[in-house]
């Protein structure tokens, strides 16, 4: 299984966690991981792999091209690696025909084999989508959508990179972003689900990206069977996103304690070591 992940420096940590949750679902498989990035030193990546400590667990370094989405709009929650992801495909090893992008701040608390095999046909992505049908449309409108389609989390993407090298094309995500800067509020999963939304595979929010606000609506459903005991026997991914995350002050929700579980497994002291400026 070939994992991608985009982090700077601020984000060791949840990616320790998410990793050591990935290796104790797979116990004994190899598990490639692409640390795409723009500011980290290889010490860096040495510090993860101590406080994963999982040997069959490699991490591959590879840096971003600085240039690319230089002007592209940021914030403190959506640095510039946000972006990255979108052309996974300009930086893979070429022999790859698939990757499983995930976000640090989730944790695996089932096997991914499934996930993993979902078959891909020709679209580009398959993601889950957290909006309804309302939600969406406003959304197309918001983006002027040019292939109306779902509206997706990007937090776990699984990548088709043959299609991607094939089809994709560079300066049109460029040009959108750029024309559109001002309606991007979550700008990598607008851009991918403004210009690829045809291009979507969708999958089962309950099972590969589950949240505390998805939660909290299905145990609203009348007749809802859905709890944290549904959650343990179907879900497969658990996802931290928005604000509301376990490893801050003021955290609220049910879901945290899976993270708290991988959480102390870590090696935490490996992440508190000092590590060199990037020259």
């Amino acid at each position: 299984m070939d994992l991608l992940v985009t982090v700077n420096r601020s984000y060791l940590h949840p990616l320790a966690v998410m990793l050591k949750s990935v290796a104790q679902q797979h116990p004994g498989r190899y598990i490639r991981v692409f640390v795409l990035h723009r500011s980290l030193v290889p010490e860096d990546l040495d510090r993860v792999a101590r406080a994963v400590d999982a040997p069959d667990l490699e991490l591959a370094g590879i840096r971003a091209d600085d240039r690319l989405f230089a002007g592209a709009p940021t914030t403190g929650r959506y640095p510039c690696e946000i972006y990255d992801r979108i052309f996974a495909a300009r930086y893979l090893p070429k022999d790859l025909d698939r990757v499983l992008y995930l976000d640090p701040d989730l944790v695996a608390i089932r096997p991914l084999d499934e996930l993993w095999a979902t078959p891909m046909g020709d679209c580009f992505f398959a993601a889950a989508s957290h909006v309804n049908r309302s939600l969406e449309k406003f959304n197309a409108l918001r983006l002027q959508s040019r292939t109306p389609g779902p509206y997706i989390n990007s937090g776990v993407l699984l990548m088709n990179l043959e299609r991607l090298r094939r089809e994709q094309e560079f300066q049109p995500v460029l040009d959108y972003v750029e024309e559109h800067r001002s309606a991007l509020l979550l700008p990598d999963q607008d851009i991918i689900s403004a210009l690829y939304g045809d291009r979507i595979h969708l999958l089962d929010p309950m099972r590969y990206n589950m949240t505390e606000r998805l939660l909290t609506f299905s145990r609203l459903t009348p007749g809802s069977q859905i709890d944290l005991d549904w959650v343990c026997s179907h879900t497969a991914i658990v996802h931290y996103c928005g604000r509301n995350k376990p490893w801050k002050p003021g955290y609220t929700g049910q879901l945290g304690e899976f993270y708290e579980a991988y959480d102390g497994l870590i090696h935490a002291e490996a992440l508190e070591e000092e590590s060199p400026d990037f020259q």
